[in-house]
């Protein structure tokens, strides 16, 4: 039984989720295309050889692929489904007329774009019919507990302080506190607290601590569970506040990346496609919200991802679309060339990688560790 409900949780769920946000990003390629007067040819949920599909009467096969860790959109005029070679046979002004290489350069960029787009909105529409439907309960940002020799005591915080302020950036709730605090890792925070009426600033220097395998930075309190506060939004409240939960999603990625790269932050965080099915199987234990909402923050990473200016991943297309314009003609073909063998090797690179870091997290990793001479 436990063995059924993990591949439920674990497999199934996962599949899911990565078959609704690829679905929605391939989509957006699929729409704006169509708009643009493509012709797609293929869209394939997942790679390798087709399991199932059909054909529409614009003439793109859809189609349900072996391997399920992806998907993509041919459209005509492509020698590849990763759109990074041209397909060279001559062709009649009519074939010209839809066929993606032969568009504006500016029709070919909002084509690329429209993926990563399409992620963004069904992120932050999905966000908002969330927070219309569910409201939200906020913590507010009142110390609970302290714990004794923590930074938090040292610092003079007790039971009771409201948490107005970190840095000067204004406080609202408490996981603002869990975020920011994430964000600055061991660097000193001036915390300003209220007590009594009275504001207080105090400089707390948090402490790494070792949890479920990961490093993460401390303080040392407990949020007072006692303190909540029920929000209610109507549509346009609604969408704003998405609007700034995907924004803030967004920079926080920025920075934790700005900060494995400077060293600051272990590199060892960066996961990939096991650690996704994880989360998508501790999501399914916590109910269909849960599963809704880790959809959606999988669909926000999936855009920002993809707009890496990478060749092969979109942002690298916009990246060269880009220096057409302001060159007035394409890149040469070695330099496509070069840019998308150098764009598949980083990405391959980055995938090994975070299947590595995976692999380390995993329990079972201890054990063969033990064994291992």
């Amino acid at each position: 039984m436990d063995f059924l409900a993990g591949l439920w949780n674990y497999g199934v769920v996962f599949l899911f989720i990565l078959t609704v946000v690829v679905f929605v990003h391939e989509g957006g390629h699929y729409l704006v295309a169509r708009w643009n007067g493509v012709k797609v040819e293929v869209f394939s949920i997942g790679f390798g050889r087709e399991l199932w599909g059909w054909t529409d009467k614009s003439g793109t096969r859809w189609r349900i692929s072996l391997l399920p860790l992806g998907g993509y959109v041919r459209m005509f005029g492509d020698g590849d489904a990763a759109s990074a070679t041209a397909d060279e046979r001559p062709m009649s002004e009519a074939e010209k007329a839809v066929s993606f290489r032969h568009k504006r350069v500016g029709q070919r960029a909002a084509i690329v774009f429209a993926g990563p787009a399409a992620n963004f909105i069904f992120a932050i529409v999905g966000m908002a019919m969330m927070l219309m439907v569910l409201g939200e309960q906020v913590l507010e940002p009142v110390v609970g507990q302290v714990h004794p020799g923590s930074a938090a005591e040292q610092a003079g915080l007790q039971p009771g302080d409201r948490v107005v302020a970190i840095n000067g950036t204004r406080i609202e709730r408490f996981s603002d506190i869990q975020r920011t605090v994430m964000l600055y890792l061991e660097q000193p925070l001036v915390l300003t607290y209220e007590r009594d009426g009275r504001t207080t600033d105090v400089t707390v220097q948090p402490r790494i601590t070792e949890i479920g395998g990961q490093k993460q930075p401390l303080i040392g309190i407990i949020v007072d569970g006692t303190r909540v506060r029920s929000v209610q939004y109507g549509p346009v409240q609604a969408l704003g506040r998405a609007f700034v939960n995907a924004q803030t999603m967004i920079s926080t990625t920025f920075v934790g990346i700005g900060q494995m790269l400077t060293g600051h932050r272990d590199k060892e965080e960066l996961g990939g496609p096991i650690r996704i099915a994880k989360g998508a199987g501790e999501a399914a234990q916590g109910g269909i919200a849960s599963v809704f909402f880790y959809t959606i923050l999988l669909s926000l990473n999936l855009g920002l991802i993809n707009l890496f200016p990478i060749p092969v991943l979109d942002g690298g297309h916009l990246m060269f679309y880009a220096c057409e314009a302001i060159l007035g003609r394409p890149l040469g073909e070695k330099a496509q060339e070069y840019g998308f063998r150098i764009g598949l090797f980083l990405v391959l690179a980055l995938m090994v990688f975070a299947t590595r870091n995976d692999i380390v997290s995993l329990p079972v990793w201890g054990t063969v560790k033990q064994l291992l001479p």
